[in-house]
């Protein structure tokens, strides 16, 4: 017997991948158990399923950095702040923070497939008692149009947002006169696309080369350090509502048009911005 939970929750992270550096996703998770029915008739109350996993994946993967640890210019050790990961190729980057903000994969590349077989293998041996087998799917929201995935941290927020390297995949509305602008929308999708998105009062240095960004949160000490060209700096915190007036702001006055913009951040939850010229 099986039971099955579509649209279970959805996990965003970042990864870091070895072609394209820096990531952000956001993947929907689906979740199919296996097992005997109970003598209530039941293999699990769907109101213990959603908590159980949901549980297990934001305390494991979900808002942290992904990183394949066999990937070639990959190093990982300890330090002061708990973990620091450095990387070569496909450009230089260093990440410090509590153990708890970085998932180690032993893999040459972040794959999807792979990341969901895993899970189901972690949550197969913590099963409840009727079950036999869960099978997680992971798939990426199908957008049409354009997407773009950044990367970025939080340093007020209460929760897992405050991890320095997270991130989304996200669908992007740009309006003006009355309709959507698909031109400015894949323009600005495409050069949002891997980039960090930091705020410009956590930068501790930068030069032509270089951006190092560092904060104080909840969780601990993190540090961010890649090149300046990857990033994308905003005067205020990175949330969706502020990303979301910027890009706003930033169409006005480029198009001299009133500009409304709907910044998604992963799946089906965003933030609306209209701005003048």
């Amino acid at each position: 017997m099986s039971l099955f939970v579509n649209q279970l929750t959805h996990i965003d992270a970042s990864l870091w991948c070895p072609k394209e550096g820096l990531k952000g996703v956001s993947w929907q998770v689906d979740a199919v158990l296996e097992g005997e029915l109970g003598k209530d008739g039941m293999l699990l109350d769907f109101g213990e399923v959603k908590p159980w996993i949901k549980h297990h994946l934001d305390s494991g993967l979900d808002h942290t950095l992904l990183v394949p640890i066999e990937a070639p210019g990959i190093t990982v050790s300890t330090c002061e702040e708990g973990l620091c990961v450095r990387t070569t190729t496909p450009y230089i980057m260093e990440v410090k923070g509590p153990k708890q903000a970085f998932t180690l994969l032993p893999v040459a590349a972040i794959e999807r497939d792979a990341v969901a077989e895993s899970l189901s293998q972690m949550l197969t041996k913590q099963r409840p008692e009727n079950v036999t087998r869960v099978q997680l799917t992971l798939s990426d929201e199908a957008i049409e149009g354009p997407a773009y995935g950044y990367s970025h941290g939080l340093k007020l927020h209460k929760g897992n947002c405050q991890r320095i390297a997270h991130g989304h995949r996200s669908r992007l509305h740009i309006w003006q006169q009355g309709s959507r602008q698909h031109a400015l929308e894949q323009q600005w999708a495409a050069w949002l696309d891997n980039r960090y998105l930091v705020e410009a009062n956590d930068i501790i240095e930068r030069n032509e080369q270089t951006l190092t960004c560092c904060y104080q949160a909840d969780q601990g000490t993190f540090s961010l350090s890649l090149p300046d060209e990857r990033c994308a700096v905003l005067t205020t915190p990175t949330t969706v509502e502020n990303i979301a007036h910027w890009l706003a702001e930033q169409l006005a006055a480029q198009s001299f048009e009133i500009t409304t913009v709907h910044a998604f951040e992963g799946f089906n939850k965003g933030a609306i911005a209209k701005a003048s010229p």
